[in-house]
C-alpha cells in the first residue's frame, strides 16, 4: 500500500521550488567603505602574526557566512588569505573583497 503524497508526484517541483527558496533567501553583498576595508587587512595581519582564533564573516552566493578560523597567508596585492577552519581544519583559499567582518574570538 503506498501512502499518497501529492505534492511528491513532479520531482521538478521540488528543484524548482527550492530554487525560488534560496532566491528569496539571497542578499545584496554589502559594500565596504575604505576604512572598514583597511580595518580587516590590519586585523587579518594581526591575527597572522599572533596566531589568535578570529570569526569572519564573509558573501558567498548570496548568503553571509561565518566561520571561525585561524589565519595562514595574507596577500594584500593578490586579493588572496588563506585560513584553517576550526571544525575540520581545511585550509580554505579565499578573496579579500568577499570579507565583510574580521573579529577575534
Amino acid at each position: 500500500m503506498k501512502k499518497w503524497r501529492p505534492f511528491a508526484s513532479i520531482p521538478e517541483q521540488y528543484t524548482g521550488l527550492k530554487e525560488v527558496i534560496n532566491k528569496q533567501a539571497e542578499v545584496p553583498q554589502p559594500l565596504l567603505i575604505e576604512e572598514q576595508m583597511e580595518q580587516i587587512n590590519f586585523t587579518l595581519i594581526e591575527a597572522l602574526y599572533t596566531n589568535h582564533q578570529v570569526y569572519l564573516t564573509y558573501y558567498k552566493n548570496g548568503q553571509r557566512i561565518t566561520e571561525t578560523g585561524f589565519i595562514q597567508f595574507v596577500d594584500s596585492l593578490g586579493n588572496l588569505f588563506v585560513f584553517i577552519d576550526e571544525v575540520f581544519e581545511l585550509k580554505n583559499k579565499m578573496r579579500l573583497s568577499e570579507l565583510i567582518n574580521v573579529r577575534f574570538a
